[in-house]
């Protein structure tokens, strides 16, 4: 197949991409990565008039960490740039584990973070990071700049709260609290595909009890999910083997999934609760610095 005809502007500034953009707002078209875009060009599921490829705009290019902590992703940071990156793999490892998963190697090299938040499949990696580690996705457009924080940018399956003349710049991610433990876990039926379903997990633990608790989910809504009923269930308490067996069956209660081609309702609830199991036990060990936290690097 072959897209239909467009025209095509490679921009030199993010104000000309800005301004392109406004001119042809309902028929225009960002390329980054085109991981996700140009197959449904190919298809003809999309004819936009015009193409706007910014992969020459550096300054959406940017992985650094700011003097708060945070780290500032450019939006046209490629999802491989994360994986090895050493900056992420120390301050923000469960993000290096997540973006591992993505599809394969030659999409991890092509495809960028702002391509995969814009896109906002409910089954990526990447929207369930933002919204597991309180996000901030900026925005901006000739009219002036927006922040979004993550649960509030994914909107429904393929549907987010970027507008047709807004670019996605970059991500802003608070800094973890010193100590947190983490985990991240996904099914998937081959290695590549898209998960069935994924639990994420972020604890940190002061004498013992749970100081703070982020658990998120994907692929069980029709957007990436934070479970905070069971997060606050756990602030507070003894992360004991009970507590987690508790907490990963209010977990199942709390997603209402689709049934599809490749799992049943009930069996992405099942899904969720062994993983939430996995990923407290997971994330509890390397908060609480035991030896069990050791085995799961490998």
């Amino acid at each position: 197949m072959k897209p239909a005809a467009f025209e095509y502007l490679r921009p030199t500034s993010l104000d000309e991409a800005l301004e392109a953009l406004h001119r042809h707002r309902d028929d225009a078209k960002i390329l980054a990565g085109g991981q996700s875009l140009v197959p449904l060009l190919n298809f003809r599921m999309l004819r936009p008039a015009m193409l706007i490829d910014i992969n020459g705009l550096e300054e959406l290019q940017v992985l650094r960490v700011d003097d708060g902590g945070a780290l500032r992703i450019g939006a046209l940071t490629r999802h491989v740039t994360l994986e090895t990156s050493a900056l992420v793999r120390e301050r923000f490892p469960v993000l290096g584990e997540a973006v591992r998963h993505v599809a394969h190697l030659a999409i991890r090299n092509r495809g960028t973070i702002g391509g995969s938040l814009c896109h906002a499949d409910p089954a990526a990696e990447l929207p369930m990071m933002m919204v597991l580690l309180d996000a901030r996705l900026h925005t901006r457009s000739t009219a002036g700049s927006r922040v979004h924080p993550a649960e509030e940018f994914f909107e429904g399956p393929l549907m987010s709260a970027i507008e047709e003349d807004e670019i996605l710049t970059g991500i802003e991610v608070p800094p973890l609290p010193a100590g947190a433990g983490w985990a991240f876990e996904e099914f998937s039926q081959r290695s590549g595909d898209f998960a069935i379903a994924a639990v994420a997990a972020i604890v940190e633990l002061r004498e013992g009890t749970v100081a703070e608790m982020r658990l998120a989910a994907m692929g069980v809504g029709p957007t990436p999910l934070r479970l905070h009923a069971v997060e606050e269930a756990l602030v507070g308490q003894p992360l004991t083997e009970a507590a987690i067996r508790d907490a990963a069956a209010h977990a199942r209660q709390e997603v209402d999934p689709e049934t599809d081609l490749k799992a049943s309702a009930d069996y992405r609830r099942h899904l969720v609760e062994a993983l939430t199991e996995r990923c407290l036990e997971v994330a509890g060990a390397r908060a609480a610095g035991t030896p069990a936290a050791a085995g799961v690097d490998a």
